[in-house]
């Protein structure tokens, strides 16, 4: 299939850089200010090379990378909240030209859902976004091939940072601007790292699961959230006198989203550590699934952007 990936971040530029090898021609690539383009297949490399040396991929204007040929469109562009601009306009011009969107950005999948979930009906192309939500975790594709009729809830660890610091202020008594700090050397956390330790990251990706079950009806506005940022390291002490632990979990169901601090059983599912991800869905026939893995990173991320182009119908 013919990528146009938009978005030259980890996620993007790990697509383009694994596209070839499942099978997959990149034939446009843009990041904020600029777009290479050719239609008969990219030298992704050079293309990435360029950006590391002069902070562009091409020479091209950004918005020549959505007038490309090509079949499917992979929007990674950062997420942003409210109008989701400029993810949920990108995917709109994608699918008026009867292209597929496949959408690692959170952003108009949580925000604005059922405008965005209207725009195949009048195209030829189908929009896909397991990305959004659990990394190279198969949340979305296990819950579509349950029904999400039959899913019941959704719950779980599901941001690699805040849970990384939560971890190593369990494991080693250390403050939470302690461990910040280290996440932030090692790479684990943003230089501002709001979006995850407030919360946010976690919730947007609850209210995409809310959205999947109810066939839309919630925006981040919707959730209750708390974050870890004034999470006393006591809390923690106390957690593990009883045997348990505190972790940032999620759960998303038909009634509503929560987000926040949760005492766990120190041994118990949830209790994954670093900056593994866990989600446990809730079924009516099959019980309780837990599935857990890399919920974050670029490969990751890439690895479930490209199983949701392998699913597009040719």
């Amino acid at each position: 299939m013919r990528l146009a990936i938009v978005g030259a971040g980890a996620v993007g530029r790990a697509v383009a850089d694994l596209a070839t090898s499942h099978g997959h021609v990149v034939t446009a690539l843009a990041d904020s200010t600029s777009a290479a383009v050719d239609p008969d297949g990219l030298d992704v490399s050079a293309a990435l090379a360029r950006k590391d040396e002069t902070g562009r991929v091409g020479h091209d204007d950004p918005e020549r990378a959505l007038s490309a040929d090509y079949d499917a469109l992979v929007e990674a562009t950062p997420t942003t909240l409210g109008d989701a601009q400029p993810g949920f306009g990108h995917a709109r011009t994608a699918l008026e030209r009867d292209r597929h969107v496949v959408l690692a950005n959170k952003g108009p999948v949580a925000e604005r859902y059922e405008e965005l979930m209207a725009l195949p009906d009048r195209s030829e192309g189908d929009v896909r976004f397991e990305a959004t939500v659990g990394g190279a975790i198969p949340v979305l594709s296990t819950v579509e091939d349950l029904g999400p009729e039959r899913v019941t809830a959704v719950r779980g660890v599901l941001n690699g940072t805040a849970n990384f610091v939560l971890s190593r202020m369990a494991a080693e008594g250390l403050g939470f601007e302690h461990v910040l700090a280290e996440a932030q050397d090692l790479g684990v956390a943003e230089a501002d790292p709001s979006f995850d330790v407030e919360g946010t990251d976690a919730a947007l990706k609850c209210v995409i699961l809310a959205n999947v079950l109810s066939d839309g009806g919630y925006t981040l506005d919707d959730a209750e959230v708390a974050g870890i940022r004034d999470l006393p390291g006591s809390a923690l002490d106390l957690a593990a006198e009883d045997g348990r632990t505190v972790r940032l979990v999620g759960e998303a169901t038909r009634e509503g989203v929560r987000v926040g601090p949760r005492l766990v059983p120190e041994n118990g599912t949830l209790a994954v550590t670093g900056t593994r991800n866990i989600v446990q869905v809730e079924t009516r026939d099959a019980g309780r699934l837990n599935v857990s893995g890399r919920g974050a990173g670029g490969p990751e991320t890439a690895s479930a952007v490209l199983a949701d182009v392998g699913r597009l119908p040719a």
